[in-house]
Parts: structure tokens; C-alpha cells; sequence
């Protein structure tokens, strides 16, 4: 059974961490019909005085955080003693687990330019408190394919194609990936009938069933099989991302998320004593 588009949304600006303007294409809100994702943040921009006040350190646990870069760099560190720098094309996987207190500090490249998008990830509560890990991949270790009818695809997670990206293990068993559809061409993917897709517009103009999609523009899709994305006026580029439901009760406060009220407030009061991180 081919999907249709249920909903539409544009998402909308808001401004988070010590002042980064962004779009919150969807969050607490529409969480429970997005099961296992809580939240996509898109902070594309070409002015620097939107990103570079950054995301100071803050904890996470219960969830993972994906970050996907376009153009510029991402710099972060950890209270593992992660440091580093997320540049074009690279993704970082981070699973909080148990809890990680880490900064995220934009910096954008020589032009002034810092594309990217975060995904967040709910994890089941027989994972919310697993030690903390990243998968991280540099854009040159993110394999690329092709379809015969032209679409470029880089997979960063599960498999489509024929190929499988590299970040691996993951509980809710995510399809992520990048696509470009050349204007007129087709593209297609099968799934599970139940997990959840979503895809995402990021250049150019496209169409599922009867629907019209355009660059910042997601679309949840219905239950059902298969996906068939047209490039219709221009070529299409767009991020498919599709998970398992978790189907689990959801307790969320800022960055973190958890089942009941009473492990996010044991959460924020780890957090206030200095007992939060557990590895």
C-alpha cells in the first residue's frame, strides 16, 4: 500500500541555546504522533549573528541527538572527553543514555554560511539509561548511491537502494538518508508497514500522492508500504527519515526525556547535585 501525506507542517522560528534562531519544523507538541522522533531543529542560515552564540553545555539523557551538517562547522565537546568538529557532510549519532553534558558551538564556514539539522530520537525505557556512545562519520565514510532513474542518495542509516549506511545498533531500526530526484524522475523506497516517515524538503519542489511538497516543508506520511516521492516543477532534494514506534508513555523537560514524572524530576535533581553523569 503506497503512503500519503496525513499532515503537512511548516514548522515555525524560535530561538534556542543562548540565542540561536532557528526552525523547529516539530517538537513537544507533535511528538506523540512522530513516535520515535521528538524534534527536528533546521538551522540553516547565512548570518552569523543567528548561530554563533551556540548551544552552551547542557545535559541529555533518555534520547538520542543526531546532527547532520551541510555547510560550515560544528564545534563540541563532552563530559566524556569528546572534542571535536562536525564540518560538510559529516553526521554525529549521539545516544544520551544514561546522561551526557556536552556543548554544540556553530561556527559556520568563510562565507558565513551553517546548514545543518538535529533529529532527536526517543529510546525505549529499557534503553533510556545505557552508557552513552557516538557513532560519528565524516562525509567521505557516508556511501552514496544512485537509482536508474537518477536519484542520488547518501544513506546514513539503514538501508536503501541496496546500500546501508554506516551508523549502526540502533534500537527504533531508522531509515536516514539525503536524496536528490531529478525533476520529472521518481523516486522509491518499501518499509514496514507500521514505522513511522516523515520526509523533509530542503531544495526544490516535489510530490507524494496528491500532495505538494517544498523546501522546508515536512510531511508525515500514512501507514503503508511503500513511499514514492516525484520531483514534479524542479529536482527535489529531501531527508527521509522513518523508525519503529516506541509506544511508550513520554515525561519531557528541555533536553531531557523519560517515561515517568518521577525520573525527570530524579533527572534535574542528579543534574543540580553534580551526581547526574553516570559514566
Amino acid at each position: 500500500m503506497q503512503r500519503t501525506v496525513e499532515t503537512l507542517i511548516a514548522g515555525e522560528p524560535v530561538t534556542e541555546g543562548a540565542g540561536v534562531r532557528l526552525r523547529r519544523v516539530f517538537g513537544h507538541h507533535e511528538a506523540p504522533m512522530f513516535d520515535p522522533f521528538l524534534l527536528l531543529d533546521d538551522f540553516r542560515s547565512d548570518t552569523p549573528e543567528d548561530y554563533l552564540k551556540g548551544f552552551p553545555w547542557h545535559p541529555h539523557r533518555g534520547i538520542e541527538t543526531i546532527t547532520y551538517v551541510l555547510k560550515g562547522d560544528v564545534e563540541h565537546g563532552d563530559s566524556l572527553g569528546n572534542s571535536g568538529v562536525i564540518s560538510d557532510g559529516d553526521v554525529q549519532w549521539m545516544t544520551a543514555g544514561s546522561g551526557i553534558i556536552h556543548q554544540e558551538m556553530p561556527k559556520g564556514n568563510s562565507s558565513g554560511q551553517m546548514h545543518g539539522f538535529q533529529l532527536w530520537t526517543n529510546l525505549p525505557a529499557s534503553y533510556k539509561m545505557m552508557r552513552p556512545r557516538y557513532q560519528g562519520f565524516t562525509a567521505s565514510r557516508i556511501p552514496e548511491t544512485s537509482t536508474p532513474e537518477g536519484c542520488l542518495i547518501k544513506v546514513i542509516a539503514g538501508t536503501v537502494a541496496g546500500t546501508t549506511g554506516p551508523v549502526s545498533d540502533i534500537v527504533t531500526s531508522p531509515v536516514y538518508i539525503d536524496c536528490m530526484v531529478p525533476q520529472g524522475a521518481l523516486f522509491r523506497h518499501t518499509t514496514p508497514a507500521d514505522h513511522t516517515a516523515l520526509i523533509y524538503g530542503i531544495e526544490g519542489k516535489g510530490r507524494i500522492g496528491e500532495t505538494d511538497i517544498a523546501n522546508r516543508q515536512l510531511a508525515h506520511l500514512s501507514e503503508g508500504t511503500e513511499i514514492v516521492v516525484e520531483a514534479s516543477e524542479t529536482r527535489f532534494r529531501f531527508l527521509l527519515v522513518t523508525g519503529k514506534p516506541i509506544g511508550e508513555p513520554v515525561a519531557w523537560q528541555g533536553p531531557i526525556v523519560m517515561n515517568t514524572q518521577e525520573e525527570l524530576d530524579r533527572a534535574f535533581t542528579e543534574y543540580r547535585s553534580g551526581t547526574f553523569v553516570k559514566v
